[in-house]
């Protein structure tokens, strides 16, 4: 018994010994496993550029963004090869700010310009080039590397504009156009007059024409600088100047009297839509007419931001038959009992006929808006491509949707009195991209024949 004791001791240390020395071989894998998990880490950067343009010039920004979310961001460069000649733009390295995981920063957004002329690139072919890296020991220390190549063209010359026609004469608050041509293609291209910006479109039947509508502001005391201007595909601005003479209107003024029966007819149905409205009936229609109409009116260039870009419109206007009650751009002064309350500008055409009169569209286009807005009470606005736009309110009923292609002279709804009118009637208004323009001239056919129908149809164009 003593014997057989003394022969198995050491079977029992040898024993407890492999288990120890396979704990330890156990741990140290486990340790190797996570140490090169933390430090050998096989996860690339993520680089990306907020501009998908293949086109640069000379003002063109190169904006990227880079990620790593494991080891963190060591260095990062971008660089322009042309000709096997590599240039580079930027670089930044970044420090160590921890031992173990997110050593460098988890993300970087740069931006670099181009410029061209400096780094003496030639316009042509190149490859945008994006390299980054970070702080992993993998690659023999260097650290995971991602690099982007994107395929550029590099255009430092301005677009060429050759204008065929612009406006000769204008008169406040009337409308215009401009007929031009392009040495190359474009992004961005149309006329600049005051502090508004009016698109072009291609002139149907007129390859490699464009045509633009636009309007002067109603109180301008000038035309001002007028150019047409194009972006290249690469950012580059080409313009050329023109001028007009300015055919000055006579002012026309107004006085309207606000009366205690209005403002309690009134307020009940705006308090639907504005519950904010506080204080006094009068209150409330002084925020009506004054904060309401900014309102409405930055709605309204909202909607006419995205005009068709085929003409959907011929020949004149059509104007509702029925009196006229007020002007384009009357100037109004508002009085309450005996006293000057507010100032207001009228930006459209009333007509009264009999109540609840038919309301046919003024020309052949597409609806847009249908539906409740503010001072204008239910209001639908036509788009008739290119920029032109129509506008009718104070409807009482609309018997068409948004979406709906209406022909020249189709049913749109009836007159009514809804929002800021005090007796049934149609308020019209045509705007070129969303800045309001007299229907006069739309509404005569002679002043579309020669001013748009006559120039478009010119041999020499």
């Amino acid at each position: 018994m003593e014997t057989m004791s003394k022969t198995n001791k050491p079977k029992r240390t040898s024993s407890s010994g492999r288990i120890i020395l396979i704990i330890l071989l156990l741990t140290i894998l486990v340790t190797c496993v996570i140490f090169g998990a933390i430090f050998f880490e096989p996860e690339k950067p993520r680089v990306s550029t907020t501009d998908e343009s293949t086109h640069l010039g000379i003002n063109s920004q190169i904006n990227f963004e880079i990620h790593d979310n494991r080891s963190g961001l060591r260095s990062v460069e971008v660089s322009v090869k042309q000709n096997n000649a590599l240039t580079t733009l930027y670089q930044q390295a970044f420090p160590r700010t921890n031992m173990l995981t997110e050593i460098g920063p988890a993300q970087h957004q740069g931006s670099t310009p181009l410029e061209p002329k400096k780094h003496q690139l030639l316009d042509g072919p190149a490859e945008l080039i994006i390299t980054a890296t970070d702080y992993s020991w993998n690659g023999f220390f260097s650290g995971n590397k991602t690099t982007f190549v994107r395929q550029i063209t590099i255009d430092t010359n301005s677009p060429k504009i050759l204008p065929r026609h612009t406006q000769r004469y204008i008169q406040p608050g009337g409308s215009g156009i401009a007929i031009y041509s392009l040495s190359e293609p474009s992004s961005k291209h149309g006329v600049k007059l005051h502090d508004h910006f009016f698109p072009g479109f291609p002139l149907a039947g007129k390859d490699g024409l464009y045509i633009v509508y636009f309007t002067l502001d109603w109180d301008a005391e000038s035309t001002g600088p007028a150019q047409i201007v194009a972006y290249d595909l690469a950012g580059n601005e080409g313009k050329t100047m023109f001028s007009m003479i300015l055919k000055k209107t006579n002012q026309k003024f107004d006085n309207i009297n606000i009366g205690d029966d209005f403002l309690q007819n009134k307020m009940p149905e705006f308090e639907q839509y504005y519950p904010e409205m506080k204080g006094t009936d009068l209150d409330k229609y002084l925020y009506i007419n004054n904060t309401v109409r900014k309102m409405n009116s930055e709605a309204i260039k909202t909607i006419c931001s995205k005009p068709g870009p085929e003409r959907l419109w011929d020949g004149r206007f059509l104007r509702m038959s029925g009196a006229s009650r007020a002007g384009f751009a009357d100037q109004r002064t508002y009085y309450y009992q005996g006293k000057a309350i507010d100032k207001q500008t009228h930006l459209g055409m009333d007509i009264a006929s009999t109540s609840a009169a038919e309301i046919h569209a003024a020309n052949r286009g597409i609806v847009i808006f249908a539906d409740y807005l503010g001072i204008y009470g239910n209001m639908v606005v036509m788009d008739h491509g290119q920029g032109i736009f129509s506008l009718y309110s104070h409807l009482s009923s609309i018997d068409v949707a948004v979406g709906d292609m209406v022909d020249k002279d189709g049913l749109l709804g009836h007159t009514g009195a809804t929002g800021m009118a005090g007796g049934d009637h149609l308020h019209f208004s045509m705007l070129i991209h969303g800045i309001f323009t007299t229907p006069l001239e739309w509404w005569d056919a002679s002043w579309i024949q020669v001013n748009i129908n006559d120039v478009i149809a010119d041999g020499l164009l």
